[in-house]
């Protein structure tokens, strides 16, 4: 078989022609040693992440995945629960949502729902999100799966399928119990995707006060009055827990999600939030390496039809790396010596991987760009006969 490559390719990331199949780009040209990235910040929290969600790169971490209690950063997976079922449609803003004793009771802070009051959905998530009302999470998680036991159970199935695996609820709110924990990653995975999947809710986060019962309260979030950037989205704090901040950002429309736990005071959370988040917009910058679909390699196999087999990726990559560095991206295909045919297109071949310094970035699935058969004896000799031209 012979693997070559396009001669152009998007962006300063360059293939050339290789005749093998643990493939090697050609190398860039030498940049000029740019000075040592800076360390993080020192923050006070016991832990915390940064994270770009378009790459999905952890740029500044600090026991990242130690299972910690999150407070009230909790309601974000209730919210989350709660935008899928008005994704589904079982659930609508204007709807109004009886208020039980449960959830009249649930003390700690509250939205000052009562049952004889009306409330719609919309305040609910405005109460929850704002002003932390544990008395609206209760409301909306019976809403939603009837009660908060059977509510909890999705709450675990989701964070399973987010890929939360460190993380167990135990109620809706985030009141302590000793297994009640959720990892700083695991936060920042939930937050990019509500943030991928529920954009038109994400407003609710940023809300300076929030009315309702004839009480006007102000966002928990110090942030969000202070940085104009700051999009979101919850805060926590119990005795356990300490205070815990999940910052959201946008700056010259690049989003950016800083997760602090275990901090001392709300003012040290929200200091430690901000000092990550300029550390990630100051020192590194995010590319779109390659679109989906475009062709990457091509590997020549005079058992396949078509013999030749176009190689890319299934989406758009994007890619997060110190300011400056970009260019210096080395781009490496690993495809197998031996590729089983057929091939469906998207059937995952190898892996494109992007490295720095000898240190890999990412890595992505490489895919075929279209549908493989096998070929029979007439077809390969003549894909042999034409290889050999």
């Amino acid at each position: 078989m012979l693997l070559f490559f396009p001669s152009r390719a998007l962006g300063a990331l360059l293939f050339t022609v290789i005749c093998v199949m643990n493939v090697h780009a050609q190398s860039l040209p030498v940049l000029p040693i740019l000075p040592v990235l800076p360390d993080a910040p020192s923050v006070e929290a016991r832990n915390y992440v940064l994270l770009d969600p378009v790459s999905g790169q952890i740029l500044a971490a600090r026991k990242a995945d130690e299972p910690t209690p999150p407070a009230s950063i909790t309601k974000l997976m209730t919210a989350y629960l709660t935008f899928q079922a008005l994704a589904r449609g079982s659930l609508k803003l204007d709807q109004q949502i009886p208020v039980s004793v449960a959830a009249w009771k649930a003390g700690g802070s509250t939205m000052f729902l009562e049952p004889n009051l009306p409330a719609t959905v919309e305040q609910m998530i405005s109460g929850m999100v704002v002003v932390s009302g544990n008395d609206a999470a209760v409301a909306l998680a019976e809403a939603v799966a009837g009660n908060t036991d059977s509510f909890v159970q999705m709450m675990n199935a989701t964070a399973r399928q987010l890929g939360m695996n460190k993380s167990h609820f135990d109620n809706v709110n985030g009141l302590p119990t000793p297994t009640h924990l959720v990892s700083a990653r695991d936060i920042a995975v939930l937050t990019e995707d509500i943030m991928r999947q529920y954009p038109q809710y994400t407003h609710y986060f940023a809300e300076h006060t929030f009315t309702y019962n004839k009480v006007t309260q102000q966002n928990w979030n110090p942030l969000v009055f202070s940085d104009p950037s700051v999009t979101g989205m919850k805060t926590g704090h119990t005795d356990e827990a300490g205070y815990c901040l999940d910052a959201t950002a946008v700056r010259n429309g690049r989003p950016l999600i800083a997760v602090v736990l275990g901090s001392t005071t709300r003012q040290s959370s929200a200091q430690a939030a901000e000092a990550l988040l300029d550390y990630g917009y100051r020192f590194f910058e995010t590319h779109r390496a390659y679109k989906a679909g475009q062709v990457l390699g091509m590997v020549q196999n005079s058992l396949a039809n078509p013999a030749g087999i176009p190689l890319g990726v299934a989406a758009d990559v994007w890619v997060t790396v110190p300011v400056g560095r970009y260019t210096s991206l080395k781009p490496r295909l690993d495809i197998p010596v031996k590729i089983a045919l057929p091939l469906k297109r998207g059937q995952p071949v190898g892996r494109l991987i992007l490295s720095n310094d000898n240190q890999t970035v990412i890595e992505v699935p490489l895919v075929s760009l279209g549908e493989v058969e096998h070929a029979g004896w007439l077809r390969h000799w003549w894909n042999v006969i034409r290889a050999s031209k």
